[in-house]
């Protein structure tokens, strides 16, 4: 397993990315310049969750329906949570269908 410039292996780094969804991603992109595995899983977490917290936002404006909608958002957005930092730390490079073609080409 190879290291990355934050001293972690990049399994290790790679699940980080996804611990606190958009935000750890961000940071991630910011302090791993070298390492497009783990640079690979900080965009895709950024965009995934990032797009998730902008749907749930809008979602919940609207009245019974949206906090319906929300919560199985969310049920769903947990379980890929789960399968995401599972994949990263196996070490795979897991790509969702829109997210991971962006967050691969961003990656560099």
């Amino acid at each position: 397993m190879a290291n990355t410039s934050t001293g972690l292996n990049e399994n290790t780094a790679g699940l980080l990315c996804y611990v606190l969804g958009w935000l750890s991603g961000f940071v991630f992109i910011l302090i791993e310049q070298g390492n497009k595995f783990v640079r690979f899983h900080a965009m895709q977490s950024t965009i995934v969750f990032g797009a998730f917290t902008i749907v749930t936002f809008v979602l919940n404006l609207i009245p019974v329906v949206g906090v319906f909608f929300t919560g199985i958002l969310s049920a769903l957005a947990f379980v890929l949570w789960i399968v995401l930092m599972v994949m990263a730390y196996k070490g795979k490079l897991y790509k969702l269908p829109w997210a991971g073609d962006i967050a691969e080409r961003w990656a560099g």
